[in-house]
């Protein structure tokens, strides 16, 4: 899927490189430093949930492993680092007493940042929710708004002096429909309604999220990350067209349009009909507060075909291209394709990439050094349509890898490699692939390199 048309493709000056990760999926220590349980600690450990009964209890002990994890984005030449917090570390039963230990963490970690030289960025909803607000309907609840409202709060106080680019929430599609629609994650419930209402609530904890960033951290930038697609057909029907349209609908305008617009699209509200959520008077002025930026996580793009009611993984419906581990389609022009459409459509002051990356299959570190090609070449072109979009004007201004390292990949376990660091499990060894060599040569150069350009 590469090409050699983007070696040492420039981007602007300024551009932002990092990597992310998430609380639950790299911190482990659920026990420790008086944090509660969340409602992925109760969903990993119940039977079939998860592949291989795995769990975030250890994750790749980033809770006490995060000096050497520091480190080696440094040594990276990382020049951001996107985490998540915790709720239930910090409010051990989701409202209530702040937990000040688990305060400390993340400020000794934000500290270690930044004498690394490394922007911290803070992800305050990554899906560990307090397992108190989950047997109190979770996202279903519109108190779950104000109980986030007073979480930021008690975090913003704490690091809003050092940390000055916040994210509200990541990826209400997941959290929200997976969660509560589709039943692969945390807490499994299998109701439209149910999922309806969770990504509505979720949206209404966003705008309270910024609302508190506003006040809180006056200087500080903030947005909302979204998992969009592009969405496209084989077919050449009109019944194909309208699949994509709702495809589109489900997977994009569902979230952008009430967070840019101030409405849901009329299309979909139709199609939803009485499975539609509760939504007050003032909700969707709360959910379109301005922000500061729009982060838009992105793997693969979507095909549908009409007639086919789960098209993803039917090789019938989409081209024969390279698949990740995940089974997900490598087709870089879908993220070009999105970029442009959500710059052309909605406008956002800046767009930055908050998560992008591949599964592979890698093989152990041997002296030192895994090879992992296909990741590698993932990113070549993905970096490529990153900086085609820019080129035709869209206001990208950065780059999260995703993922820093190894980690607990949610309903997949320890199963699926995400990392441009190898973890072994059984030791907690770091080992950067020859990606994360490659990349740390892009972040140097402020330019893709050559696929060949790894230093080993």
């Amino acid at each position: 899927m590469s090409s050699q048309h983007h070696d040492n493709a420039r981007f602007p000056d300024g551009f932002r490189w990092g990597a992310a990760t998430s609380s639950y999926q790299i911190e482990g220590a659920v026990r420790e430093g008086g944090r509660g349980q969340s409602i992925w600690d109760t969903f990993s450990h119940t039977p079939g949930k998860t592949v291989n009964g795995d769990t975030g209890d250890i994750a790749v002990d980033h809770y006490h492993r995060w000096h050497q994890d520091v480190a080696i984005m440094r040594e990276l030449d990382l020049q951001a680092y996107r985490f998540s917090i915790a709720w239930p570390r910090i409010i051990p039963e989701g409202v209530g007493p702040v937990n000040q230990e688990g305060l400390d963490f993340y400020d000794r970690l934000v500290d270690g940042l930044l004498e690394a030289g490394i922007e911290p960025w803070a992800t305050l909803y990554h899906w560990d929710l307090p397992q108190a607000l989950g047997d109190q309907d979770g996202l279903k609840n519109r108190d779950i708004a104000d109980a986030f409202e007073a979480y930021a709060g008690a975090v913003t106080d704490r690091l809003g002096d050092r940390v000055k680019n916040w994210i509200t929430i990541n990826e209400p599609f997941v959290a929200g429909f997976l969660g509560y629609w589709w039943g692969v994650h945390a807490p499994g419930e299998t109701s439209r309604p149910a999922g309806l209402q969770a990504v509505h609530n979720l949206l209404r904890m966003h705008g309270k999220g910024v609302d508190v960033v506003r006040e809180r951290v006056p200087d500080a930038n903030v947005g909302i990350t979204l998992n969009l697609t592009s969405v496209y057909t084989l077919g050449d029907s009109e019944a194909d067209e309208d699949e994509v349209r709702r495809g589109d609908g489900l997977s994009n305008r569902w979230f952008l349009d009430p967070v840019f617009k101030g409405s849901y699209p009329e299309d979909m509200v139709e199609e939803f009909g009485d499975d539609m959520p509760e939504v007050h008077q003032g909700d969707l002025a709360l959910i379109s507060r301005e922000t500061d930026f729009l982060g838009v996580n992105y793997y693969m793009p979507s095909y549908v075909k009409a007639g086919v009611e789960n098209a993803f993984f039917d090789p019938s419906v989409a081209p024969d291209y390279e698949r990740t581990a995940t089974g997900w389609l490598v087709e870089p022009r879908g993220l070009k394709d999105l970029l442009v459409r959500i710059d052309q459509d909605y406008g956002p002051e800046a767009i930055y990439i908050t998560e992008n990356g591949a599964a592979f299959d890698d093989d152990r570190p041997v002296d030192g050094l895994v090879h992992d090609p296909r990741r590698l070449a993932y990113y070549y072109g993905h970096l490529g349509a990153c900086h085609d979009a820019i080129g035709q004007g869209v206001p990208l201004k950065g780059y999260f890898a995703w993922s820093l390292m190894d980690n607990f990949e949610w309903s997949e376990g320890y199963s699926k490699r995400f990392g441009i660091v190898h973890v072994d499990y059984s030791t907690q060894e770091r080992t950067p692939k020859d990606t994360a060599r490659w990349y740390a040569n892009v972040i140097r150069e402020n330019a893709i390199q050559p696929e060949d350009a790894t230093g080993t």
